[in-house]
């Protein structure tokens, strides 16, 4: 369902992204684990079509985004909870994106449910929210169209222990109905928690990928963790 095949990206002498290759199946949750300024995010925009790969490529559903047709159908995308326009109110957001995707409004009242934004909530303008509203605004924009894949870029930030709790609800479900979910994040125990696999990233290499169980070979995840990052640092210097 994605495919990251050998994608490299560099900004002038900057590599941010060193021979990435990973794919997520159908179904299930890969988590996209890494430290702030690993690489994720630049991942995750050249496979939506916000960046070019310098080398290498991503598709989703087997193509490449952009020549998806009406993408945002098969594709739910959230990369920034912030970037939405603060003076407009949660549902007016979401009205004028199931008018571009040609839905009825009671969809849109569907995914506010989805992600317990009350219909009070829902009229508040935007600049008025928290950053855990404005994260579960970004998952119900993602979710609108009904999509099969969902591309997350650290959906549980700003949530609290409740919100992070209902997040990995959502997306177990989500794929146990036969969605698809690449979720990124730098919360080591959140996603464990939750993906079937994780591919691990620092320096913009790939360190490892495999099940929880294959990653930690008996012992704890978060030290393995550690000691790839380390070396990957060890290895740039």
């Amino acid at each position: 369902m994605i495919e990251f095949d050998h994608v490299s990206k560099l900004y002038k002498d900057v590599k941010a992204l060193d021979d990435v290759s990973f794919t997520v199946e159908a179904g299930s949750i890969t988590g996209f684990l890494g430290p702030n300024g690993a690489g994720k995010s630049t991942a995750m925009r050249i496979l939506v079509g916000l960046s070019r790969p310098t080398s290498g490529s991503a598709t989703v559903l087997g193509r490449p985004y952009t020549e998806l047709g009406c993408p945002g159908s098969q594709v739910g995308v959230l990369l920034d909870a912030g970037a939405q326009h603060p003076g407009r109110t949660g549902r007016e957001i979401l009205t004028l994106s199931a008018m571009l995707l040609g839905l009825p409004k009671s969809r849109v009242c569907e995914v506010l449910d989805m992600v317990g934004l009350a219909a009070r909530e829902s009229r508040r303008t935007v600049g008025g929210y928290s950053l855990g509203m404005r994260q579960r605004l970004g998952v119900a924009h993602a979710l609108l169209g009904r999509p099969k894949v969902l591309v997350l870029d650290e959906p549980a930030n700003g949530l609290d222990p409740q919100g992070i709790q209902w997040m990995r609800g959502l997306l177990r479900n989500l794929a146990d109905s036969g969605h698809t979910v690449l979720l990124s994040s730098h919360l080591l125990h959140e996603v464990e928690r939750v993906a079937d696999r994780i591919v691990m990233i620092g320096r913009g290499r790939v360190l490892a990928q495999g099940t929880v169980d294959e990653l930690g070979q008996g012992r704890d995840l978060e030290q393995t963790f550690l000691e790839l990052t380390a070396n990957a640092n060890r290895s740039a210097a």
